[in-house]
């Protein structure tokens, strides 16, 4: 047996010997070393005749061996029966390493005397660096998360519950840590969403898909709703069951606004470019149009004259007021695409005003009531009175359709001033608002933003053109205004005219003789170059001339028109087309008057875009244009050359 239990020992120690990863050693009672392994000499350095005899203190460092820690360890380990816990120990060459140690009471199994303690230890170093760097990892990352404020950054549970929250979160949403966790995530939600329980499809999403993402409105602590950009992806534990759900939100608000602003100016844009081709498209079909109804207008003037017939006489005024309209139509096409010729002078709102006040009653009805309101410090406006006066009938008309019932138009104006640092299409200046207000029906913010459109009408088919507003609209911005429109559903509509207030300086207004002028004498028969490139209008115009009793030439160009000149230039006025091929009227004017500065010379155009450096003689005719306007412009042509030349005028000898 004794044979047995030395074989059965020398096993033991063969065993612990060849321990490598664990220091294995005892101590006696007092902590002295009494046997050494492998694993000892691996781990501190020592041999084994270096460090047997020796007390165990010296492994630990000068702070523990102060604090008394190797004593107190075999104490605990007698008391408690064991003693286990983590620290740094010291080897042979200084160095420290971290280390998990255990110390045994050994005690004899018949005495039960002490023996001494039986102490393993093992080298956690590179684990605790591992489990440092994944704790600093940790941390680092709580940080990033933590610090992170444009985005909110938290966990929810997997039924929803938030369980933490960054300073993002905070930022964006408005509540503290304290006021959000253990709280629903669902109060993020517009109550809409809650309602319909978005929320729950947005996690059941995730769970499935294993990931959620979206836009859209969310609540911020304090009621404001902003737009949201929303991830939410699930967390599985190391058996991939969802234990919860980060989610992450970035506000989105301003992004939206700049994306809604920038969508906002392209629609603008392609408004105003579809409304300026239409513009130019109108512009040309109007000045078209102009030319036919000058050879309409012209040819049922001269056959009136000439007809005895009262049904036949009948019948051609009949058309000639047919042409009126179309001339209004015209006009309003003109000015819708802004190329109206006007006539501007230095306008009293406030009098042109008091002289429509018996058409508007008369074009109104009795069952509308009529109220102005003026200051007598109103200003006096830079426009063309005729097209103003058309301006607010549109614009009363309009009133009156809106309150088939009956109803009050208020007429009222006021001095404005637009600063330069103000925003809107007006120029820094003064101004004058004409308004032009209903108590009507009023009109909902649809129909407020398509009013202005041509052709838009909400007055049934047959009932309007569509071209009222915009007409008033291009009479206003061709002037340097602007028209505005302010209406509410039940609560009626106002039109407001903005018209720039007239400056006395020098060029402003027009050289358009004044409203009560005298009519000018009838000009005794001279000889007139026409030049039209339209075969149809300047026949017309030859009609007209020659009924008036002058000797007509005619010429279908401009070239032909110098060619002429150049071979006979014993002519008393030339009237010329603007729009012609090749040259244009006023390119013909600057040659004449280079050529021949005396001659008098008419341009008649439907068109207001003329060249700024045209002579000041140039007497301008508006087609169409009746016989009248045109005796009243040669007439007015002569007489200025006269003026010019220091003598009467008369006919060629």
């Amino acid at each position: 047996m004794a044979f047995q239990d030395d074989v059965t020992e020398d096993r033991y120690r063969l065993l612990i010997e060849a321990v490598t990863d664990y220091a294995i050693y005892m101590l006696d009672p007092d902590g002295n070393i009494v046997s050494w392994n492998a694993g000892a000499r691996r781990f501190k350095g020592y041999e084994a005749h270096e460090i047997i005899g020796a007390h165990f203190s010296r492994f630990y460092t000068p702070e523990d061996q102060a604090a008394e820690l190797p004593s107190r360890a075999l104490k605990i380990a007698q008391s408690e029966g064991r003693f286990e816990n983590e620290g740094w120990r010291v080897r042979k060459d200084g160095t420290r390493f971290w280390a998990h140690v255990i110390i045994d009471p050994i005690i004899h199994p018949v005495s039960g005397r002490a023996l001494g303690f039986a102490k393993i230890t093992r080298d956690l170093t590179e684990r605790r660096k591992q489990d440092e760097a994944l704790r600093r990892s940790e941390q680092s990352f709580r940080l990033l998360v933590q610090g992170v404020t444009d985005y909110a950054i938290y966990m929810l549970d997997e039924h929803g519950t938030v369980t933490n929250w960054n300073a993002g979160a905070e930022r964006i949403k408005g509540y503290r840590p304290e006021e959000i966790i253990g709280r629903h995530f669902s109060v993020f939600y517009t109550q809409e969403e809650r309602e319909a329980k978005v929320w729950e499809r947005a996690l059941a999403v995730a769970r499935s898909a294993g990931n959620y993402q979206t836009e859209g409105w969310r609540v911020r602590k304090n009621g404001e709703r902003f737009w949201a950009s929303v991830a939410i992806d699930p967390i599985r534990d190391d058996q991939l069951n969802i234990i919860g759900f980060a989610k992450i939100t970035r506000d989105m608000t301003e992004r939206r606004q700049a994306e809604q602003a920038l969508e906002a100016a392209r629609e603008a844009l392609y408004q105003s470019q579809k409304m300026d081709a239409l513009g130019q498209l109108t512009g040309g079909v109007a000045h078209d149009f102009n030319n036919l109804l000058n050879a309409v207008v012209g040819s049922l003037e001269l056959l009136r004259k000439q007809v005895t017939d009262e049904r036949q006489l009948g019948l051609i005024e009949n058309a000639l007021k047919g042409a009126t309209r179309g001339i209004t139509l015209t006009q309003r096409l003109l000015a819708f695409a802004r190329k109206q010729d006007l006539q501007v002078s230095s306008v009293n709102v406030y009098e042109l005003v008091a002289g429509m006040t018996d058409l508007l009653s008369r074009s109104l009805g009795t069952s509308i009531e009529l109220e102005t309101s003026f200051p007598i410090s109103l200003k006096p406006v830079a426009a063309d009175p005729n097209q103003i006066e058309l301006a607010i009938l549109n614009l009363a008309v309009n009133a009156r359709d809106a309150m088939p019932e009956g109803g009050k138009i208020t007429i009222s104006a006021k001095n404005e001033t637009v600063s330069a640092g103000s925003a809107g299409p007006l120029q820094p200046g003064e101004y004058v608002r004409l308004a032009v207000t209903d108590t009507g029906a009023g009109m909902d913010q649809e129909t407020l933003a398509k009013a202005s459109e041509p052709f838009f009408t909400t007055k049934g088919v047959g009932k309007g053109t569509g071209l009222g507003l915009p007409m008033v609209l291009g009479t206003a911005a061709q002037l340097g205004g602007r028209l505005e429109l302010e209406s509410r559903v039940g609560e009626g509509t106002t039109a407001a005219l903005w018209l720039p207030v007239s400056q006395p300086l020098p060029g402003l207004l027009s050289d358009a003789p004044e409203a009560n002028a005298e009519p000018a004498k009838t000009t005794p028969s001279i000889r007139v170059l026409a030049v039209d490139d339209d075969a149809l209008v300047l026949m017309n115009t030859v009609a007209l001339l020659e009924d008036l009793g002058h000797e007509v030439v005619e010429a279908g160009s401009g070239r032909e028109a110098l060619r002429m000149m150049g071979e006979d230039a014993a002519f008393d006025l030339v009237i010329t087309d603007q729009a012609m091929p090749h040259m244009t009227g006023s390119q013909l004017i600057s040659e004449l008057n280079e050529r021949w500065p005396d001659i008098p010379v008419i341009l008649a155009t439907g068109y207001a875009e003329l060249p700024g450096s045209l002579p000041a003689h140039v007497k301008r005719l508006s087609k169409p244009f009746w016989q009248k306007d045109l005796e009243r412009a040669i007439a007015d042509s002569k007489a200025g050359q006269a003026r010019r030349q220091g003598r009467d005028f008369g006919g060629r000898a």
